[in-house]
């Protein structure tokens, strides 16, 4: 147990509780690796929070959330056949539907029809909701979704723009037939944005699917660290690691827990929206090029070069001389991306 994630849980239940205020119709999204924090105990702070439904990424997703959440549970990844399985219907488990064969594959099932939104990703078309009606006889309807983009001031208008091609389309009337109210799944809407949509449509019910704000916004909740599990004094020249490169002066390599297998390192692509991030990414490009990485990992405050790159279930970083070596057993402050971590624990506080 040497990668640990440490959680205060009274501020970070503060948190959700406070997101959970400000998002009626609440739905957590649970999915991939839990956010960091594994979806067993997401699944169990959902039963806390008292919501009715929570959504998971896959399908193979529902196993993992459904021992510790009672509720219904929404697969947000559209059902295509060909791909997928034919699944048995099941009474707590929503499907998503966003093509007409995917509709009439799950007929029985209690299905969310994705209407395509400017994500262009998965969604049905206007020329396509004419079909719509007559597939929904055989399917339980659970109302209409909306994926939105993350930025952008688009969205509300979007929400508008499928409300009207709804009721353009006769789907209004199916869709007071299902849930009561007309129900819409929308993500990425700003509490703001709900509100302001809610009031324009009292007969409508906007259910939130929300993950990173929920489970991340407050990041100073938790505390990933890796335990120190070896250091070694180098001489100048001295050889270590697998590539056996020669440290560039006197100092100490520090063996600490955490490594690519832990999410150590990995990062996704930039969006760069600035000038300043694509310099930044230019620069840290040209360090990796002369075989120079920042690690993840915090000493004294600050943040420690790689002696190499991060091995699976270890990393060795390099300090030089004048820093206050840290003892076998410390633990160092981390910064991981929490949607690729894994942790050997979560300690909840």
């Amino acid at each position: 147990m040497t990668f640990t994630l440490y959680v205060d849980g009274r501020r970070w239940r503060a948190h959700t509780d406070q997101v959970l205020a400000g998002t009626p119709g609440l739905v957590p999204v649970i999915k991939g690796n839990g956010y960091g924090y594994g979806a067993d105990l997401l699944a169990a702070e959902a039963s806390r929070l008292g919501v009715q439904t929570v959504a998971v990424g896959e399908p193979h997703e529902v196993a993992a959330v459904r021992a510790g959440f009672a509720g219904d549970i929404a697969v947000l990844r559209a059902h295509l056949p060909g791909v997928d399985g034919v699944p048995e219907p099941d009474d707590r488990v929503i499907r998503t539907a966003a093509t007409l064969d995917g509709l009439r594959a799950l007929a029985g099932h209690r299905v969310v029809v994705e209407l395509l939104t400017s994500m262009q990703r998965f969604g049905l078309e206007e020329p396509e909701l004419a079909q719509v009606g007559g597939l929904l006889a055989d399917a339980r309807l659970e109302g209409f979704a909306l994926h939105l983009p993350m930025v952008g001031s688009g969205r509300p208008a979007e929400v508008e723009a499928a409300l009207n091609l709804l009721e353009r389309t006769g789907l209004t009337r199916v869709a007071a037939a299902g849930p009561s109210p007309a129900t819409i799944w929308v993500s990425h809407l700003t509490e703001a944005e709900l509100a302001a949509l809610t009031a324009r449509h009292p007969d409508v019910s906007l259910r939130a699917r929300v993950g990173t704000r929920l489970w991340l916004g407050d990041r100073a909740a938790a505390q990933a660290k890796g335990t120190v599990l070896a250091v070694h004094r180098l001489a100048r020249g001295q050889r270590y690691g697998y590539r056996q490169h020669k440290a560039p002066r006197a100092g100490h390599l520090i063996v600490v827990g955490g490594g690519t297998a832990h999410g150590v390192a990995l990062s996704a692509p930039s969006p760069a929206g600035s000038i300043g991030q694509r310099a930044k990414i230019v620069a840290t490009g040209g360090l990796e090029a002369l075989g120079r990485s920042l690690s993840p990992f915090h000493v004294q405050g600050a943040q420690r070069w790689f002696a190499e790159p991060p091995h699976m279930q270890v990393s060795m970083i390099w300090l030089p001389d004048g820093v206050a070596v840290p003892a076998v057993g410390a633990e160092l402050d981390t910064d991981v991306r929490m949607t690729t971590a894994s942790f050997d624990r979560v300690v909840l506080d």
